[in-house]
């Protein structure tokens, strides 16, 4: 019996030292936990805007902002790290300068940013622009951030030397550092830092020169280096990919799918605000939106080996309510000197000139690339190409039947009052010109009245596909039917003037249209892409294919000579309205859509 009150009482004291012993090492295995402030598709927004939000205006974002929140971040956890996911140029005045002087670098330097990685709009002035910004950065002297670009390939001629006019790109690259990751050690804690630019991403930067490796591929190879030569206790891959509410579509999360030992995806790209983490498995995914609207914050925590835990997730607005750094703001106030004298002193403009006022909200841009049809905003600008290009040439002006406008390519809108010269860059911003300043020119070209309709074919059938694909066009008025047949939705075409006065397209002749450059190079594309079922082929005015858009740019004939760029126009046309307290005023006339694309349903005509 004592025999058997001894096994019982020693059975039970050896149950509660492992009890004991196994507690201990529980909470002694809690050792490592991190922060992450994060940012994507700031889009040169260094100055705080205007958004309307629940029927009022709001001031938001800017970098003197993202700066102090940075600061605080920081103040209460000291090792925090800061990264951003590419797209942090292109869609401001900034972005004028971003060969010469590279001002987001080396404002991201001066922010103490640890890790930065490149999207799409970082090649929007082509591989040599790129190369250039990094070397003014290298020249600048100032602190600058690490930049990781884990996937992107340098295309090699016959003799596997990479091609010559990638050669300046890659000398760039390497004078700058670029890695294919980096390993930071903060707070205890080991990372390996990926950057990553989608498929979706180099979709849409189709002049880069460069192509980019599959993520999920390119991120397995990496991560296998990083868990077995680095010994990291952390994966974060900085991602320029995007998510989507359809998994399928969703890269990012595709990739935490397919490489479960990334830790932590910060994702740029689509412009997504993840107001909550997004799980996938234990991969924690986040996104703050776009234009510095929100910045991204997460606290996360390992116990022992095992995954690391989410403790917090916040997206912080940009607003008012938070003071700007000093220091940030003195540097912006520079580079917006450098913008004036190396830019707008060559279009005779000043930054915060105010050129015109418009009495009614515009359609609110952050709705235009989600429904489908008419807007006034698109209106205004197809029409401001037109205006421009007949004003410039005056008595030797030809006919032009259309101007085209991507939505793509329409950045911001106009809300009700003064608008800047800095405004309407803001609206119609990106890419470059032969000139190799910012801007895309305008190109003339030429279409048979039967490709004009397969223009507004494109718009119906593959815009509920690809939003971004989305046209407005002025010179046209057509009618769709969604319910019908891809590529055959398109009921109605016909020409339209401003004053509503229509006239039937003749299939076999000849008609001008005017289009942004970009816009130019991909309507060939076309055919390729609806497999050959639709053809559009822009010619010159003899009915000569065009090889080589760059010869097609039109120019001011003032004079000047120069490049007639997308924003100019837009500034140009908005300039020549009848003035009131000496100030142009945008008339009426763009308060409301005028049926330029009609959207037909359950016999139902929609006007938007």
């Amino acid at each position: 019996m004592k025999r058997i009150l001894f096994v019982i009482i020693f059975s039970g004291l050896m149950t509660s030292f492992f009890i004991l012993h196994h507690n201990v090492q529980a909470e002694d295995a809690v050792k490592r936990n991190m922060t992450i402030i994060f940012t994507h598709d700031l889009h040169d927004n260094y100055y705080p805007f205007s958004v309307l939000r629940d029927g009022e205006f709001e001031k938001v974002g800017g970098f003197a902002r993202i700066a102090e929140i940075i600061r605080e971040e920081k103040e209460k956890n000291p090792d925090a790290l800061v990264v951003d996911a590419g797209d942090y140029s292109m869609g401001t005045l900034f972005q004028t300068i971003y060969a010469t002087e590279s001002p987001s670098l080396r404002l991201f330097g001066q922010m103490d940013y640890d890790v930065v990685t490149f999207g799409n709009h970082e090649f929007d002035f082509r591989a040599l622009g790129l190369a250039h910004s990094l070397e003014a950065a290298i020249a600048s002297g100032d602190d600058l951030p690490p930049i990781v670009a884990s996937n992107i390939i340098y295309p090699t001629d016959d003799d596997g030397v990479v091609r010559a006019d990638l050669a300046p790109l890659q000398e760039a690259m390497d004078a700058y550092g670029v890695m294919e990751y980096k390993v930071i050690e903060k707070n205890g804690v080991k990372m390996g830092i990926i950057g990553l630019l989608g498929e979706g991403a180099a979709g849409d930067a189709p002049m880069s020169g460069v192509s980019f490796d599959d993520i999920v591929s390119s991120s397995k190879k990496v991560v296998e280096i990083l868990q077995e030569k680095e010994n990291v206790d952390m994966i974060v891959a900085v991602s320029h990919s995007g998510t989507n509410e359809n998994p399928s579509n969703s890269e990012d999360g595709l990739l935490a799918k397919e490489v479960p030992e990334i830790d932590l995806i910060i994702s740029g790209h689509s412009h997504t605000l993840h107001e909550e983490a997004v799980m996938v498995g234990d991969t924690i995914i986040g996104s703050s939106g776009a234009y510095g609207q929100y910045v991204g914050v997460m606290d996360v925590e390992q116990t022992g080996d095992g995954p690391w835990q989410l403790k917090r997730y916040e997206t912080i607005r940009v607003t008012e309510d938070v003071p700007e750094d000093p220091e940030m703001v003195s540097k912006i106030d520079m580079f917006k000197g450098l913008v004036q004298s190396e830019y707008l002193d060559l279009f005779d403009l000043e930054f915060d000139e105010v050129i015109t006022h418009t009495p009614f909200d515009f359609t609110e841009f952050n709705g235009m690339s989600t429904y489908h049809a008419e807007t006034t905003i698109g209106n205004l600008i197809g029409d401001a190409f037109i205006h421009t290009v007949k004003e410039s040439e005056g008595d030797d002006y030809v006919d032009i039947a259309a101007a085209i406008v991507p939505v793509g390519n329409v950045r911001s809108s106009f809300y009700t009052g003064d608008l800047t010269v800095s405004d309407v860059f803001n609206v119609i911003s990106l890419g470059v010109g032969a000139d190799e300043l910012s801007g895309y020119p305008l190109v003339s070209a030429y279409l048979t009245g039967k490709e004009l309709k397969t223009v507004a074919e494109v718009d119906a059938s593959v815009t509920p596909i690809f939003s971004d694909v989305q046209l407005y066009i002025s010179g046209l008025s057509y009618t769709f039917n969604p319910n019908r047949m891809i590529f055959n939705k398109v009921t109605d075409v016909k020409r339209m003037d401003m004053d509503g006065t229509k006239e039937e397209l003749v299939d076999d002749q000849l008609y001008r249209i005017v289009v942004g450059l970009y816009s130019a190079q991909m309507l060939p594309l076309v055919t390729d892409l609806s497999y050959g079922l639709l053809k559009i082929e822009p010619k010159t005015a003899d009915g000569v294919p065009i090889e080589d858009f760059e010869k097609e740019i039109i120019h001011l004939q003032d004079g000047s000579n120069r490049e007639i760029k997308e924003w100019y126009a837009l500034a140009n046309y908005v300039a020549s309205f009848s003035e009131e307290n000496g100030v142009s005023v945008i008339p009426n006339y763009y308060a409301d859509t005028h049926g330029r694309k009609m959207s037909r349903q359950a016999g139902m005509l929609l006007n938007y």
